[in-house]
């Protein structure tokens, strides 16, 4: 199974309560069952809170060789983190990063080629370079500074807010090194990585979703050539 249409939390916008890479996912809903997860993502899953809160999606960030934590994360979520991360591998960075800007979620868009960050944590930049072991290049897009919540990246590809203009676009096909295309998920939701939890695996998506936004995040995603 490639994809699943759920909701998590109860919530449809299941890309607040989680993450995934090609070698783990972290996800916030303690009910969720985990092998079924595991399953479409095909990476081992972790279940955890985030600053004290559900939303792991929109705290944390990261690729296949770390994940960034902000700094108000409690000190046992952070332990939890580390010896569940542990137990996958040992040679994947758990790195905290000091800022007011703790939403990394929304602020960050990589994979395991590169990363943008937004301008809003542009002093952090060398530190998440060496964390997840990628060029990180520093933007805005669509001259906003919440630029993880407009994309939804993997290695084989990525979706981008459906209403970016062309030079934001090829910004980030040429930062991400794949191709990728515009489009929207939960019937028009534009900030696309509120609606998803995505690998190269496979990829969890909000059940409002509609099929032909499905087709159009396979193409996106590389799951189908076209």
């Amino acid at each position: 199974m490639r994809v699943m249409k759920t909701t998590l939390n109860g919530d449809p916008n299941v890309g607040l309560y989680g993450l995934a890479t090609d070698r783990f996912a972290i996800i916030s809903d303690i009910e969720a069952d985990k092998a079924e997860l595991a399953e479409v993502l095909k990476v081992p899953v972790i279940v955890m809170r985030a600053a004290r809160t559900c939303f792991a999606g929109i705290f944390l960030a990261g690729n296949s060789n770390a994940v960034l934590v902000p700094n108000i994360m409690e000190a046992k979520e952070l332990d939890y983190l580390k010896d569940e991360m542990s137990k996958i591998s040992e040679d994947i960075k758990i790195k905290m990063i000091e800022t007011e800007h703790t939403a990394l979620g929304n602020l960050i868009i990589c994979n395991d080629k590169a990363a943008m960050i937004s301008p809003l944590i542009e002093k952090h930049r060398d530190e998440i370079s060496e964390a997840l072991n990628v060029p990180v290049t520093v933007s805005d897009l669509m001259d906003l500074s919440i630029i993880g919540s407009l994309c939804m990246p993997t290695n084989k590809g990525f979706l981008l807010n459906m209403h970016v203009e062309k030079e934001d676009f090829e910004l980030v096909e040429k930062t991400l090194k794949t191709d990728g295309d515009i489009g929207s998920v939960n019937f028009g939701g534009s900030f696309v990585r509120s609606g998803m939890i995505a690998n190269s695996n496979g990829y969890l998506i909000g059940n409002q979703t509609t099929g032909p936004e499905i087709t159009r995040i396979d193409e996106a995603l590389g799951f189908i050539n076209v």
